[in-house]
């Protein structure tokens, strides 16, 4: 799967954004001031879907964000999908955050895990159990294991994933997409390295995360 080639706004966000765009011209033409907060839903639409363009580190043991947003999780934790303790690191993502996902990694997608779910708040801690959620098992180049699971926040409602088992990704490379609020965890080696601290603004596909 090669790098997504888009221009700035998300294929995802083509329908809607052709839709509050077409409203918005119709309410302009019957009456200019109510068409005012069309407008406005169709700037969100736009900011929401922006993608821009990412340069990952060349630093070969680096992980790097797969979500732009706040970190809110850096410690040991169990992880679920391979049976082990792991250093989490998680990423929140804000409405306002480009809501793109990217291999934190280069490697081998090993297995993939869909659990559906409810849909709490992301930032809270029973939303890595409880919330819908898409998990990637993914098998480094040096043979590392690296968990990574897209989970649904409160008015998200679709976490889109483009990887089968089997597919090579390279680090910073666009593989899902998670519409209107959300969150990344990504499940570390315990030898791993932390480089971000709980607060901190990451940017998908550029901020290193960790060292394995």
């Amino acid at each position: 799967m090669n790098n997504y080639p888009h221009p700035i706004i998300a294929r995802e966000g083509w329908p809607f954004l052709a839709i509050s765009v077409v409203l918005s011209l119709a309410a302009t033409f019957w009456c200019a001031v109510w068409s005012i907060p069309l407008w406005i839903i169709s700037l969100f639409v736009l900011q929401f879907f922006r993608d821009p363009g990412r340069t990952p580190p060349t630093q070969a043991n680096a992980v790097i964000s797969a979500a732009d947003g706040k970190v809110i999780v850096v410690e040991k934790a169990w992880d679920e999908y391979l049976q082990r303790d792991a250093l989490k690191i998680s990423v929140f993502m804000n409405v306002f955050n480009v809501h793109s996902n990217r291999s934190p990694v280069d490697g081998t997608v090993e297995k993939r895990w869909y659990n559906p779910g409810q849909f709490f708040n992301a930032a809270l801690a029973k939303a890595s159990a409880e919330n819908e959620r898409n998990a990637l098992w993914i098998k480094t180049t040096t043979g590392q294991d690296v968990t990574c699971v897209q989970i649904a926040g409160l008015v998200a409602r679709r976490i889109l994933c483009y990887v089968e088992p089997g597919a090579a990704l390279h680090r910073g490379q666009r593989y899902g997409f998670i519409r209107f609020g959300s969150r990344v965890d990504i499940y570390l080696p315990l030898t791993a390295s932390p480089k971000v601290t709980l607060g901190e603004k990451v940017t998908a596909g550029s901020t290193i995360l960790a060292e394995l």
